[in-house]
């Protein structure tokens, strides 16, 4: 194994504008509650993401212009080199996420995470650069199957993703296998995590990290009438 690159920490982001930012917690909570959440949790992720140092890039698409909490995203987002998402499905836009993050910071080597995981800590991503030291690859499991992490040393290795189904139950053994078949020799199994995709996973990412903005975001929005919270 040759000697590891310094990565770049890459956040694929959605602004979070009402109607369009968790849709499946919008539907029990309402639009603006969903996104105000929606809102804290990038603020969370990027705040954790700054802790630790390292170089950084944001991937970001939709309207920040009409997204929940504008002014403190726009502050958060200037302490990091932000990129527009490119391409026509989700697995493209990664892919070509990690090219951009690559190319911005000078590096081959990237660690990518989502917005999803607001309990996110500078521990857990110290832990994907560190994997990085024996494996190829490195894959951080969600409790639905997914994934909320991908580190790759090689940039090219997250090519594959262009080939991999997202948002199912076998997202995260298709990426793994995916890694190999291009190429990763080791593919190193990361902590599992819980996105936040309905109130249920809400209420336990919020347990589980009470002291973060979307906690707090939670315990105002989560009383309110579906109604009320629009």
């Amino acid at each position: 194994m040759t000697a590891r690159v310094a990565p770049v920490l890459l956040v694929v982001a959605k602004a979070p504008v009402p109607g369009a930012a968790k849709t499946r917690l919008a539907a029990e909570l309402g639009d603006e509650a969903a996104a105000d959440m929606a809102a804290a949790a990038l603020l969370d992720t990027l705040e954790v993401v700054r802790a630790t140092g390292c170089p950084s890039v944001v991937a970001l698409t939709g309207d920040l212009l009409a997204a929940t909490r504008r002014r403190e995203v726009e502050r958060a987002l200037g302490a990091h080199q932000v990129v527009s998402q490119r391409g026509r499905g989700f697995a493209q836009r990664l892919a070509n996420a990690h090219a951009d993050a690559a190319a911005a910071a000078g590096t081959s080597a990237v660690v990518q995470v989502g917005m999803d995981t607001p309990q996110l800590t500078a521990a857990h991503l110290h832990s994907a650069v560190a994997a990085l030291d024996d494996a190829d690859a490195a894959v951080g499991p969600a409790s639905d199957g997914g994934w909320w992490c991908l580190a790759v040393r090689r940039v090219e290795l997250a090519g594959c993703l262009i080939g991999v189904p997202m948002s199912r139950p076998d997202t995260g053994q298709r990426t793994c296998s995916a890694l190999l078949r291009a190429g990763a020799a080791v593919v190193t199994r990361l902590a599992e995590l819980r996105d936040v995709d309905t109130l249920s996973d809400a209420l336990a990412v919020a347990g589980a990290a009470p002291g973060t903005r979307f906690a707090a975001a939670l315990a105002a929005r989560a009383a309110l009438p579906q109604e009320a919270s629009r």
